[in-house]
């Protein structure tokens, strides 16, 4: 495990008394160092992974930012004995045993207000290591957790794209006919997990056109970067996120990638400038230990999904008094926004502002709407990291959060 606490921005305020605020990337198996180099840190790599620079909308501005890379074996981390077999409830513990060995060595941070923050699988790594926190004897002052772009439902992340896919042009009239006369009944559609051969093959005729078109799954608008990318090496692990139900087995058309970036997405400036052997020595990382790389295929392809759904979880959280935000880039097709609507409408609690846009720099930024201490935001023609498309939107949604004030 290994954690890094960002403070290189001088806060507005008070270091000293600012929230902490961690951040976890996703995956599973993907570095959080991402995030502290190219989301909200406050350290950049330039294109060519040479330099850095001061990124003018770090979160540094507002927190003292804590990054974990999690489980063991992403970026730099490793494990003495080299097993990287996990699972959801094993990372919850581990973290949380990071984050209280932090605060022993950091014990003047213990009474300052404390959030978790994540991303994309962080939508499991949130909730769980957030109601470790909450029932632990630890003196850990947790205010509230938010997750982004998030897998917190299998069943309404799967249900949710094949709408997302039609309702913006990806699905021909024709397939989506076909979607509704085999997989739907009485007016209710089953395409989460569907047993019908007629229905499962039409959903794979959908997971191919999302998957395996070119098409940048994490951000939809976006070009996909170095062009079209079919069958790549990540594509078995992006698609164990999105109709694990029905287990496809989709054909691998190209060589596998030497890099393990997900798919349209490239991770060069952050693999060049951390692999540098400067760099690796300023960080004191040991010589035996693995390059970086944004993600890592050994975590990935070991790792033991328990959690269909955040559920309970948020239940239990929100029983607390904790405030919880749950945000999404409109673009995203990974863990697309109608899903994660969809899951905060399932918690059923009683809503206490309409949905409305909220603005940034003199533009609407996207939509919002609050069930008390449980908001659903999102930010639009943002994709999958939202940070990192749309800094400012990110930044003024993190200081309205931080300080719960209006969006």
């Amino acid at each position: 495990m290994c954690l890094l606490l960002s403070r290189f921005v001088t806060s507005q305020r008070d270091p000293t008394t600012d929230p902490v605020v961690l951040w976890l990337n996703g995956g599973p198996g993907c570095s959080s160092l991402d995030g502290f180099l190219a989301e909200n840190g406050p350290l950049h790599v330039n294109e060519n992974g040479q330099t850095l620079y001061i990124n003018e909308f770090s979160w540094n501005k507002v927190a003292n930012m804590l990054y974990l890379e999690s489980p063991a074996g992403v970026g730099f981390s490793y494990s003495d004995s080299g097993d990287y077999t996990t699972n959801d409830k094993e990372v919850a513990e581990n973290n949380y045993l990071a984050l209280l060995d932090f605060f022993r060595k950091f014990w003047n941070f213990t009474k300052n207000d404390f959030y978790v923050f994540g991303e994309s699988y962080g939508g499991i790594y949130v909730p769980t290591l957030s109601l470790k926190i909450a029932n632990g004897p630890a003196k850990i002052n947790l205010k509230g957790f938010a997750v982004g772009n998030g897998l917190s439902s299998l069943y309404y992340n799967d249900q949710s794209l094949v709408y997302f896919a039609y309702y913006h042009g990806l699905l021909g009239e024709d397939l989506w006919y076909n979607l509704n006369q085999f997989c739907c009944e009485d007016g209710t559609c089953n395409f989460y997990n569907n047993t019908a051969k007629a229905c499962s093959d039409l959903i794979r005729e959908v997971s191919s056109i999302i998957f395996n078109s070119g098409l940048n799954l994490y951000s939809l608008y976006m070009d996909c970067a170095g062009g079209m990318q079919k069958g790549t090496a990540r594509f078995d692990t992006d698609m164990k996120n999105l109709f694990q139900f029905y287990q496809f087995e989709m054909v691998v058309t190209r060589e596998k990638a030497g890099y393990m970036d997900p798919m349209c997405i490239d991770g060069t400036a952050q693999r060049t400038w951390l692999n540098r052997a400067d760099v690796r020595a300023a960080l004191n990382i040991p010589t035996h230990v693995q390059r970086w790389e944004l993600c890592s295929q050994v975590v990935s392809g070991s790792y033991r999904r328990i959690y269909t759904s955040m559920h309970d979880f948020y239940l239990s959280l929100l029983s607390k008094g904790l405030r919880v935000l749950v945000y999404n880039g409109d673009t995203d097709m990974v863990c697309n926004f109608l899903g994660g609507n969809w899951f905060v409408q399932s918690l059923n609690q009683a809503k206490t502002v309409e949905y409305q846009p909220w603005i940034c720099d003199k533009q609407i930024a996207g939509f919002y709407e609050q069930y008390g201490n449980l908001t659903f935001l999102t930010i639009k023609g943002a994709g999958h990291m939202v940070p990192q498309w749309a800094p400012a939107q990110a930044l003024k949604m993190f200081e309205s959060y931080l300080s719960n004030t209006q969006y």
